[in-house]
């Protein structure tokens, strides 16, 4: 059953992006024709956490399963075997899953045999066997069945040449004074050829013959690649890559031999988290024979990457994933590297966000503007949209008609049938930011900048580290991470710093003393104290202390820089709320803003007319801190609201009405478009 991927109709339309690649529709429902002829380039979607990169290529996976051949494979968990040899490395590994998962047949086909990646990776698997420890070389051997059974399955898999592998094994070790990995591999690789292979396969050991120093002969090319494989560094490096080659020439040979013509539609190799160094190993490569050496292997290579900029693209061809829907064009320079296809992976529209919540609340039983605010919090992450979406229509009935994106954040969702619910805030955080201690991270995401982040890692976070600066650690992650870096925030991304700080402050169970929370922004307080720094009271509003800020505001509104004075009221207002998890009925800050609230103790000694300016400007602040919030939903009449008390207070300043004026007129209208509040107000960018 196909995924719900919205705005990935690019890729996986039938006229899409894979369909131009592979020569078929999904499901081999039809031929395509191959935009880029007999040279196809290595694609990459790039994107980082939560952005859909694994769940598309599941879906490519998924949409051509049993129509063409097919592997997927994750480089960032490929794993050893117990005890094994020096014969398996990550490409070793790698490889042999990649063949196994192709072989198998397909509609219209034969399965896909690999007898020279077969016989490249016995004759690595010899390495350090010895007569004394015969037992080893078994289980090396028994690892290798699934790949020679891709080769015959009647005999790879059933075992019985492994004994004769070994009694060859122990002959030549008797006659050999200091056996060679190079005179192993070719005991092996003779008795499998003898044992596994057929009349016709054997031919394929002469492949090797055109490896470095075997002068056309393939025996000598594999002891020669045993004995490379044996040494670390460059020599290793060429052999894994001559077995890369290995696997594509079985490939190939599968489109060009006797069955030629029978096979529509290319190879599929997809490959998630190409951006580890296991995935340059199996693109490079290729990209290097179809550059150097003209080769035309037929395969279709559809990797992610989670970094952006990754060294290794270079010098690919850039292109967004709109851009892809019906031509993608990747012109080949003279480096290696031209031959990738860098494809951005953009978010999710608000259209396509709404989609995805009316598919979990087709009744439309949850807030109309519920999913344009996910949308504004996710930034439409995917990841992030796909599980708020679903956690709404999950939702209990008695709490769907008062569901904001914080509420989702607090509610469980299902996402395996025979499994239990999960939290939704910790989930996607675990997710997004998959570290072993999260704790530091939330600390930190309630910071402005390296300098605020490194106080508040030596005031509260000296034991997380002895040997270095844990905010530093911390943000070095973050950008191995690819998580974006910018002004006013150290953890940039307004998701996931939404997620660290709902950790902060409900993760410890201290309900209602919120201790971490409290110590945290009193931490960074203090730090910006004792003046009314515009830091200190966005660090006050976060512990529920107002009547600083609005204090401070109505002291400093007659000042001549009004522009100044609105960004100040925005900076401050832009706190996180000290929301009480679970807690029914309006947002708080609604009443005040609206005036609804009695006043309360005002500050001693204000005349008739400041107690007034006072109050506007109190409900002014919680307006804003209001409308702003992410995790809250928009309120047109606190927005009326809003444009009402700049109204006044634009009749109240000597100088500067025009500036309050125009904020009257365009904050409300950017609050509607779900933009920034502009500064100056209507600026096109709203920044």
């Amino acid at each position: 059953m196909d995924r719900e991927l919205y705005g990935r109709e690019a890729v996986l339309d039938d006229g899409g992006l894979v369909a131009r690649l592979v020569g078929l529709t999904r499901q081999g429902a039809a031929r395509v024709a191959y935009e880029h002829g007999d040279d196809p380039p290595v694609t990459v979607f790039t994107g980082g956490r939560g952005m859909g990169k694994t769940a598309l290529l599941k879906e490519v996976r998924n949409r051509y399963k049993g129509h063409t051949p097919l592997a997927l494979l994750d480089c960032a968990h490929v794993e050893p075997p117990a005890d094994h040899g020096p014969g398996w490395t990550p490409v070793t590994g790698a490889l042999s899953e990649l063949a196994v998962q192709l072989s198998p047949k397909v509609f219209g086909a034969r399965p896909v045999r690999f007898p020279r990646l077969s016989l490249g990776l016995v004759a690595v698997a010899s390495l350090a066997w010895s007569q004394e420890d015969d037992e080893r070389a078994r289980r090396d051997l028994q690892r290798l069945g699934p790949l020679l059974a891709t080769v015959d399955a009647t005999r790879g898999a059933a075992g019985n040449w492994v004994g004769k592998v070994l009694t060859k094994l122990a002959a030549t070790f008797a006659d050999a004074a200091a056996p060679l990995a190079g005179l192993l591999a070719e005991a092996t690789v003779e008795t499998v050829l003898e044992e596994v292979f057929g009349r016709l396969q054997r031919s394929s050991e002469s492949w090797y013959g055109s490896y470095r120093n075997a002068g056309g002969r393939g025996k000598a090319g594999l002891q020669q690649l045993a004995v490379d494989f044996e040494h670390d560094g460059r020599r290793r490096r060429e052999a894994e890559d001559f077995l890369v080659g290995a696997l594509t020439e079985d490939l190939l040979h599968a489109y060009t031999g006797f069955q030629r013509g029978s096979r529509i539609g290319r190879p599929l190799l997809l490959l998630d988290n190409a951006h580890e160094p296991l995935g340059r190993q199996l693109v490079e490569p290729i990209l290097r024979a179809r550059s150097a050496e003209g080769r035309r292997d037929k395969v279709v290579v559809l990797a992610t990457s989670r970094v952006r900029e990754h060294e290794g693209l270079r010098q690919a061809t850039r292109t967004k994933l709109p851009e892809t829907k019906h031509r993608a064009p990747c012109p080949r320079r003279a480096s290696v590297g031209s031959g990738i296809l860098a494809v951005e992976l953009t978010p999710l529209s608000a259209a396509q966000t709404q989609s995805a919540f009316d598919h979990h609340d087709p009744a439309g039983r949850t807030p109309a503007e519920l999913a344009r605010a996910v949308h504004r919090l996710t930034g439409g992450r995917p990841l992030g949209v796909a599980l708020l979406g679903r956690a709404a229509g999950e939702a209990p009935a008695e709490l769907r008609a008062g569901l904001t994106p914080g509420r989702l954040l607090d509610l469980t969702v299902e996402l395996r049938e025979d499994a239990p619910p999960v939290p939704v805030a910790p989930t996607l955080l675990a997710e997004l930011l998959p570290v072993r201690r999260p704790g530091p991270y939330a600390v930190l995401a309630a910071t402005h900048d390296e300098e605020s982040a490194r106080m508040l890692a030596h005031a509260r976070l000296q034991a997380e580290s002895l040997d270095g600066d844990v905010a530093l650690r911390v943000r070095d992650q973050l950008r191995a991470e690819d998580w974006g870096e910018g002004p006013g925030h150290f953890v940039a991304d307004p998701l996931l710093r939404a997620l660290l700080l709902y950790r902060l402050r409900f993760e410890d169970g201290d309900h209602p003393r919120y201790a971490a929370w409290h110590a945290v922004h009193e931490t960074l307080y203090r730090h910006y104290g004792p003046g009314p720094d515009p830091y200190r009271l966005h660090h006050g509003l976060a512990l529920g202390r107002t009547e600083e800020a609005v204090t401070h505001l109505r002291e400093t509104f007659p000042e001549q820089d009004v522009l100044g004075w609105l960004g100040r009221l925005r900076f401050i207002a832009a706190a996180p709320y000290p929301r009480e998890r679970g807690r029914p009925g309006p947002d708080p800050r609604r009443a005040v803003a609206l005036g609804q609230e009695p006043p309360g103790a005002l500050p001693d000694g204000l005349d008739a007319d400041t107690t007034a300016l006072h109050l506007s400007v109190r409900r002014l602040l919680h307006a804003v801190w209001l409308l702003t919030d992410p995790l809250a939903l928009p309120d047109d009449e606190v927005a009326d609201r809003l444009a009402h008390e700049l109204r006044r207070l634009s009749g109240r300043h000597l100088t500067g009405s025009g500036s309050l004026w125009d904020a009257a007129g365009h904050w409300p209208r950017d609050i509607r478009a779900w933009q920034e509040l502009s500064l100056p107000p209507g600026r096109e960018n709203g920044v």
